[in-house]
């Protein structure tokens, strides 16, 4: 089931605990695991350490996670759901990540991704009006 969501996705949050260390280290695999199932050697991912409220409690400091980031040729960035830090941020990066993939595969304009597939044209600014954001949160 999760190698379905992956073939679907267009982009993903890579999102582990700061307060354990066994979650960040699981981050590596899920990213191997995208690459492997989209056939490709980037795709959009930012890593996101979460409980960033927690920081007495912290197993993974922030250097770590920016370096795991920078491995992974991403962006990084700590969020707290629960005092609603930085969640909103995480999600309009993950969606600018996607956009500017999909510019760069398509060459700038609608027409086919490098697999194959077709690809729908958007007018920016004219979603951003009408507030569409279509994301899956599982």
């Amino acid at each position: 089931m999760r190698e379905q969501y992956m073939r679907t996705g267009e982009g993903f949050l890579l999102v582990y605990s700061i307060t354990s260390q066994q979650s960040f280290e699981e981050i590596k695999t899920f990213q191997q695991q995208i690459l492997r199932v989209k056939d490709k050697d980037y795709f959009p991912v930012i890593v996101v350490g979460n409980k960033c409220d927690l920081d007495g409690e912290r197993e993974v400091s922030t250097e770590a996670g920016r370096e795991l980031a920078r491995s992974f040729g991403c962006k990084f960035i700590e969020t707290s759901a629960k005092s609603r830090i930085n969640v909103e941020n995480a999600f309009y990066d993950i969606v600018r990540e996607i956009r500017k993939y999909n510019r760069e595969t398509t060459g700038g304009a609608g027409g086919a991704r490098s697999n194959g597939a077709p690809t729908e044209k958007f007018d920016t600014d004219k979603e951003e009006e009408a507030g569409c954001c279509k994301c899956v949160v599982m």
